[in-house]
């Protein structure tokens, strides 16, 4: 007799090496994909047209068609056999499955995001990861490689940089964060020499920038370690700065109810809010994120 799993460890074992999926096990959503009804209707080896998908997803045609479009290279990989034509669209059981992980995380990550997170380029072909040199000692790479990886990490969290896709081309590059300086600035008190003071670090940030590109670029090019990793760690990253901010809110919302009794200026209160918040996330952002990080890389290894 043939012996049958559970759909859930099929769906595990089709998207075991996803970006996608590895982004969705990490979050609520995860049970919620792999136990939804529309599941007991799939047959492996069918073909399934738009509007029938889209029933199940609870959204027109139209739209599935709308997130069908700029992720046709990572939804039918390369299918020789898949009966769509110009006109009918027939998504077979993993389609359907990386059709509605695109769903779950468009609001959160946006198409832009998505096609970041799988590493499409503008012609909407998926980037092959760039293999470790055949002739390096692994020793040697795989210290070379915790090494930059960890001078990576280090100024990722300052918060002054973040990672995007040039437009020209599909190379990932390393630019200034304006929003988060300004930011800073805004939560300072407003007087003209501490702000010319920041204008001035800033521009000696940007003088800097142009090596710190080609570091971080060499980082991308050494770097073997899988994509999901990186995935995880920025979302890891987002978490814990959100909650410390929603904690500082709170915190500050608690100390300073005597404070708004006072007749202070408006702008004032919101200088002091501002400056409570900064100074509450660089006090906790290091050590909550160390410790989130050590804790799923050690799953990891386990």
């Amino acid at each position: 007799m043939e012996q049958t799993i559970s759909i859930e460890k099929r769906i595990q074992e089709l998207l075991s090496d996803d970006p996608l999926f590895q982004v969705i096990q990490e979050t609520p959503a995860e049970q919620f994909f792999l136990s939804e009804l529309y599941l007991t209707e799939l047959i492996e080896k069918k073909y399934y047209s738009t509007p029938e998908v889209a029933s199940w997803f609870d959204v027109t045609d139209a739209q599935l068609r709308y997130y069908i479009k700029p992720f046709e290279d990572y939804l039918f990989d390369g299918q020789a056999t898949n009966p769509t034509t110009a006109t009918v669209i027939r998504l077979d059981f993993r389609a359907i499955l990386k059709l509605r992980m695109i769903l779950l995380l468009k609001d959160e990550y946006r198409v832009k995001g998505l096609k970041q997170l799988l590493r499409i380029n503008q012609d909407g072909h998926i980037i092959k990861q760039v293999s470790a040199p055949e002739n390096f000692p692994d020793a040697t790479y795989d210290k070379r490689l915790d090494t930059l990886s960890k001078a990576f990490a280090q100024i990722m969290h300052t918060g002054l940089f973040q990672m995007e896709q040039s437009e020209d081309n599909e190379e990932m590059k390393l630019t200034l964060n304006e929003n988060f300086l300004l930011q800073k600035i805004k939560g300072l008190p407003e007087s003209s020499q501490e702000i010319e003071k920041l204008q001035l670090h800033m521009e000696q940030l940007e003088q800097q920038n142009q090596e710190l590109t080609e570091k971080v670029e060499g980082i991308l090019i050494s770097n073997k370690e899988d994509i999901a990793i990186k995935i995880r760690e920025k979302h890891i990253e987002q978490s814990v700065l959100n909650r410390l901010e929603s904690e500082a809110i709170k915190e500050y919302a608690a100390k300073g109810s005597q404070r708004f009794r006072k007749l202070f200026r408006s702008t004032q209160l919101e200088i002091e809010k501002k400056q409570f918040i900064a100074a509450y996330i660089d006090e906790h952002f290091s050590e909550q994120l160390t410790q989130e990080l050590h804790q799923y890389h050690k799953r990891l290894v386990e």
